[in-house]
């Protein structure tokens, strides 16, 4: 059974905050809920952001597909929504996610982030 969707309200006032860059995108972190880790860094523009709040679901911006794409829907590893920010200066975007599925790397591993500098993969 898959977690339960919440919607985030989409207000047009927090998204007039959000710096685009010269592409009109914004990077965007994913942590998890329960466990505060790190999971990802991909990239969101507006229709991305607008249907990731409206769907309770991360949506993404490929930049090199050039394409809309949902996390999970090809991969069954999908990310909902349980909390979403934009930071002080309105340029970066953090939602905290339950993660359902193996993870949220492509590689198979729970967080992209699994290579240390100066030392062992975790």
């Amino acid at each position: 059974m898959s977690p339960t969707v919440t919607p985030v309200t989409v207000r047009d006032e927090d998204l007039a905050e959000i710096r685009w860059n010269d592409d009109g995108l914004v990077p965007a972190v994913v942590q998890d809920a329960t466990t505060r880790q790190v999971l990802m860094l991909a990239w969101m523009n507006e229709a991305s952001l607008r249907r990731t709040l409206s769907e309770g679901r991360t949506v993404f911006w490929s930049r090199s597909r050039r394409e809309l794409w949902r996390k999970g829907d090809t991969s069954g590893n999908r990310q909902w929504v349980r909390e979403a920010y934009y930071d002080c200066d309105g340029d970066v975007l953090l939602f905290v996610v339950e993660q359902e599925g193996r993870g949220a790397c492509h590689t198979g591993a729970v967080s992209c982030f699994f290579r240390r500098f100066g030392g062992p993969e975790t």
